[in-house]
């Protein structure tokens, strides 16, 4: 591992200036990950998996400096339920109207709904729908109708 180009560019800078100060150290690390394959995996590692970019013992401690895979946002997976929701609240319907056509309270539709805010990363029903547009998990149709707006 230490003969990586992420691992060969700390030790060079390093050696260079042993007390490095932490805003250099920060500035090398930080180029070192936006920099594409300079992990110290080396071996063209998948985008699936975390990927080891340094991997350095300072006085008897191991640090690991570690690209996590990139969350795959357009694989969003709602349930049947959930689904039904989103499309009424794309329609432009409330929470009590949805509860009475699905025949559930509206507390157990506004649990619904953060549960599925949670999943999008959203904090509201016009950002949730625009994310769902933007993802294409809803199609144009469920727009409410124009009029209303």
């Amino acid at each position: 591992m230490r003969s990586s180009s992420a691992f060969v560019a700390i030790e060079a800078a390093v050696e260079a200036s042993p007390l490095l100060s932490v805003d250099a150290t920060i500035r090398t690390l930080v180029e070192l990950t936006e920099r594409p394959g300079a992990g110290a995996t080396g071996s063209g590692s998948s985008s699936l998996s975390e990927e080891v970019l340094i991997d350095a013992e300072v006085d008897g401690c191991r640090y690991l400096l570690v690209r996590m895979p990139k969350s795959n946002r357009g694989r969003i997976q709602l349930s049947p339920r959930e689904q039904e929701i989103v499309r009424m609240v794309a329609k432009g319907h409330p929470n009590k109207v949805i509860a009475d056509v699905l025949n559930i309270s509206s507390w157990t539709v506004c649990t619904h709904l953060r549960r599925i805010f949670a999943k999008l990363g959203v904090g509201s029903r016009a950002a949730m729908v625009a994310q769902l547009l933007e993802m294409r998990v809803l199609a144009s149709e469920h727009r409410g109708p124009a009029s209303a707006r």
